[in-house]
């Protein structure tokens, strides 16, 4: 079985998290800048079987857009172009930041809780394993 990736995108840096083969967790991966992330992702593509991408979807408390959620629909558009053949889904994302450093926190990694590396790949890791959740739950 294939991969799945998780993928907390921001705009100056990018959370990465991915599955193991059985789809079932969904673990940290890396922190990529940002501007490097689609040839990351190719060379990944290119020794790893993915079977799907999953976006943390930015929107706020009350359900609007955030100042970042244009973006990240145009860099979905993006990797459906580049990748046809890998389906390309969202997650809404809210909390996920919170959660990471609350996370982080508590498995005792204090000094590392001002990391925004860590949280935005532990960020990804929270927003894949809710997509797996989610859909174990169908």
């Amino acid at each position: 079985m294939a991969v799945l990736i998780g993928i907390d995108f921001g705009l100056k840096r990018t959370g990465i998290a991915v599955t193991d083969t059985l789809q079932l967790i969904a673990s940290p991966l890396e922190m990529i800048p940002t501007e490097n992330l689609m040839e990351w992702l190719r060379l990944y593509e290119t020794s790893h079987k993915v079977g799907g991408i999953v976006i943390g979807f930015p929107i706020s408390l009350s359900g609007e857009d955030t100042h970042i959620t244009q973006n990240v629909r145009w860099f979905k558009e993006d990797l459906e172009k580049v990748f046809p053949n890998i389906p390309v889904y969202f997650q809404d994302e809210r909390h996920s930041s919170q959660r990471a450093a609350e996370t982080i926190h508590h498995v005792g990694k204090k000094k590392h809780g001002r990391n925004k590396g860590i949280i935005d790949k532990v960020s990804a890791a929270i927003i894949l394993q809710d997509y797996l959740n989610e859909r174990s739950s169908y």
